[in-house]
């Protein structure tokens, strides 16, 4: 699962239990046999960092909605000597599962 289907799943399953509200808006969404289901779009939420970079701050004493783990990739480059003199440089870059605490819209307010 990509980044955005945990989110998403987690979005839908605060929604239904009252932490987090609807926009108002109907999502539609396509199922892997086909066919399609609509369903109410949960209020965004996001890590501190997201939020910080969007130009808001979380507010002073909340506390996160969610514990998610999503996935982290950490880039990177080896060298190895060769036997012939030269340097060779490969990819090591990795991806791993992280926790992350998200905040919803409402906890967060924009920086002035």
């Amino acid at each position: 699962m990509t980044n955005e289907q945990i989110i998403e799943n987690a979005k839908q399953e605060l929604l239904a239990q009252g932490i987090l509200k609807p926009t108002g808006r109907i999502l539609t969404a396509r199922l892997d046999d086909g066919s399609e289901i609509q369903m109410p779009e949960a209020e965004e939420m996001h890590t501190y960092k997201a939020w910080k970079s969007r130009g808001y701050y979380v507010r002073k004493g909340e506390k996160a909605i969610a514990r998610l783990s999503i996935w982290k990739h950490v880039a990177k480059t080896e060298t190895i000597p060769m036997q012939d003199g030269t340097i060779k440089e490969i990819d090591a870059s990795r991806m791993f599962l992280q926790s992350a605490f998200f905040f919803s819209r409402s906890q967060v307010e924009r920086i002035a």
